[in-house]
């Protein structure tokens, strides 16, 4: 019997930085190959997971909206987590951010490691 594969997308871009879409790329592409996928946001990349922040964003032009790609990681059962001080020191809240998100920090990230999920730091 195999085990599980499962991978953790560190994406500390924000919302003027096209590596983000490279990191919500890779996170789809993982959950559409049945990767148990987590994507951890830290610093700038803590915005992505705002309430309307994606909306209206398309860094690359050949990627679909950057919305369509978060709410098609969360649809497909990935994790979003929020790094709590990241959020903090912007002044965010648990209320500013989207259905599906969940703020944790480093003890949840290296839970995942542990476990055996491959990491990604873009």
């Amino acid at each position: 019997m195999s085990e599980e594969k499962k991978i953790v997308i560190v994406n500390s871009r924000g919302l003027d930085d096209e590596r983000s879409s490279v990191a919500w790329s890779i996170a789809n592409t993982a959950v559409a190959s049945g990767i148990k996928t987590t994507v951890f946001l830290v610093s700038s990349g803590v915005d992505w997971a705002r309430k309307g922040a994606a909306d209206a964003a398309q860094l690359n032009p050949l990627d679909p909206k950057m919305s369509e790609m978060i709410d098609n990681v969360i649809q497909s059962g990935g994790e979003i987590l929020v790094c709590p001080p990241c959020a903090k020191v912007r002044g965010y809240t648990e209320d500013c951010f989207i259905e599906g998100t969940i703020l944790a920090g480093a003890p949840a990230l290296l839970e995942r490691i542990m476990a055996g999920a491959e990491s990604v730091s873009l």
